[in-house]
């Protein structure tokens, strides 16, 4: 028995905020942010568009797609680090909105690597035989935990929500290796604290939580960690760089996904990028990323998948499948 991805989906808030529309808030310029990211633009969520309300949404599609009900569902997680609230969870109101009521639900948080680590966690629930089949969703609002006065982070970060089916089979394909790690004391680099901020619309507030980050220090991270790990689970299935078809990384930045394609000796063409039209949504980057490049035809059956993340934590991973 292999697991596999039956099918994806996804969720982007309407709103498109743009690299000029940035140079209107802060100090900054559209020259700077494309060649320091690679972003252009990122989509921002409405008060109305929640997590929940996004996550529900890239579920039912992937269900959609997978052809599976929502009664065949015996679990789902959901990855975030952006709740609407602290409990319910996430994954739970997903489950209302639509109709799991077999499944049982809970949230995960391990930041930009969270989605990954949720599918291996199902993974391991449909390999034991408790359930047969299981979603799994990354979904962000990072756009509420942002200073939009701080030029350095603002940029960055977009909001949105995509997710996968997973369930069994007896094809032979599917996720054929996974390596996951952390290091907790590098977790400064990347953090959530409390102090004085913007938010979207402007309005300060003088104790609000938002992310502070060291972008060199994360940078340096991200590159060595995403390739060691990418390396592992190479070797784990008896594959080298040059036998992956597509590459579908954390979409964080596009310097980091060229040293990592550089280093594991993969051609650039080869890796599916779309953080310059959504930028980064944290754990809902890998998920959105694969439902865009099924859309697209460029991730297709008989497929050889690398998938690579690195996050807040500090915690990184990689994971091969045959799609």
């Amino acid at each position: 028995m292999s697991v596999i991805i039956a099918g994806t989906g996804s969720f982007l808030p309407e709103r498109i905020v743009t690299n000029a529309d940035l140079e209107k808030m802060v100090e900054t310029s559209d020259e700077w942010i494309t060649s320091r990211t690679g972003i252009k633009q990122r989509r921002i969520a409405s008060a109305g568009e929640t997590v929940s309300r996004m996550g529900t949404a890239a579920a039912a599609a992937a269900l959609g797609k997978a052809g599976i009900s929502a009664s065949e569902v015996g679990l789902i997680i959901a990855a975030t680090v952006t709740p609407d609230m602290a409990f319910p969870s996430v994954a739970c109101m997903v489950q209302a909105g639509i109709g799991a009521g077999k499944a049982f639900c809970y949230d995960l948080s391990a930041a930009c690597s969270g989605f990954l680590y949720a599918v291996e966690t199902a993974r391991r629930f449909i390999e034991s035989g408790s359930v047969t089949a299981a979603v799994v969703i990354g979904a962000e609002k990072f756009s509420d935990i942002v200073n939009w006065r701080d030029r350095d982070t603002c940029v960055l970060f977009g909001d949105g929500a995509g997710a996968v089916v997973l369930k069994a089979s007896d094809r032979g394909r599917g996720i054929m290796s996974m390596a996951l790690a952390s290091d907790g004391t590098v977790g400064e680099v990347l953090r959530i604290t409390m102090k004085e901020a913007a938010d979207f619309t402007g309005a300060v507030s003088a104790r609000k939580p938002v992310i502070e980050m060291n972008g060199r220090e994360v940078f340096k991270h991200a590159v060595r960690y995403m390739c060691e790990s990418s390396e592992q689970a190479l070797e784990r299935c008896g594959l080298k760089g040059g036998d992956i078809d597509i590459v579908i990384p954390h979409q964080a930045n596009e310097r980091i996904l060229t040293a990592l394609v550089d280093r594991l000796g993969i051609p650039m063409e080869r890796v599916f990028i779309n953080l310059d039209k959504v930028g980064n949504i944290s754990a809902a980057s890998v998920p959105v990323a694969m439902d865009a490049a099924v859309s697209a035809g460029l991730l297709r059956r008989g497929h050889k998948v690398l998938v690579a993340v690195a996050g807040a934590g500090f915690t990184w991973g990689s994971a091969v499948i045959e799609w």
